[in-house]
């Protein structure tokens, strides 16, 4: 009995879940409340908070989620890689895996945005579950750099570009150049190469570039 009961809970929980992550993407995360997730799931109010405390750690969870699926699959691949443009195209693969996902981009963004004002959640989103930490991404290049350039700042520089393009497109708005052959908007790939080319250009020995 015991164990149907966990099932049970942990369907209803999924199918929360998977309620409020389309209502987020439909309605955005300010405007989604408790009371429409519940009723889009076919669920009481009350089964939302025997999971959960709030929307926001419903939401924190969702982003959890999220991140440790696109996160798995780039570290089987990071697990095999044998030089630093290989890992860095590991890591832009992954951040272009959240850019196509327009919708969660956006809501991420709202949210992002939403908690800055409430110190709990500022502090939540600090932890490495939670977002895409410049650390981690040192970590992950810091065996591959031949130079003493840091690889702190490599990572700092793809958070900077890759955070900096997901505002952008979010809001569609972009980035307008003007050159020789007329304006043009900077793309994620012009971003990606911009980035691969700094941490190739920094972090390897100037004869085996």
């Amino acid at each position: 009995m015991a164990r149907k009961q966990q099932e049970k809970s942990l369907q209803t929980k999924k199918e929360l879940m998977e309620a409020a992550n389309e209502l987020f993407g439909k309605k955005g995360f300010v405007e989604t409340t408790v009371a429409e997730i519940t009723k889009y799931a076919g669920y009481a109010k009350g089964s939302f908070y025997r999971h959960w405390v709030s929307k926001d750690k419903l939401f924190l969870e969702i982003v959890e989620e999220k991140l440790t699926e696109y996160r798995n699959s780039r570290d089987d691949r990071l697990d095999k890689a044998q030089s630093l443009e290989e890992v860095m195209n590991i890591i832009w693969d992954f951040l272009e895996n959240i850019v196509r996902d327009q919708n969660w981009a956006k809501v991420f963004l709202e949210f992002t945005i939403y908690a800055s004002r409430v110190p709990e959640l500022r502090e939540d989103l600090s932890l490495s579950q939670y977002r895409l930490s410049e650390e981690v991404f040192a970590d992950l290049v810091r065996n591959f750099v031949e130079t003493d350039y840091p690889p702190e700042k490599i990572g700092a520089f793809n958070t900077v570009l890759f955070e900096g393009y997901m505002v952008r497109s979010s809001i569609e708005t972009g980035f307008m150049i003007q050159g020789s052959n007329g304006a043009g908007l900077i793309g994620f790939e012009d971003v990606r190469e911009a980035a691969v080319t700094l941490a190739l250009t920094n972090g390897l020995k100037k004869s085996e570039q």
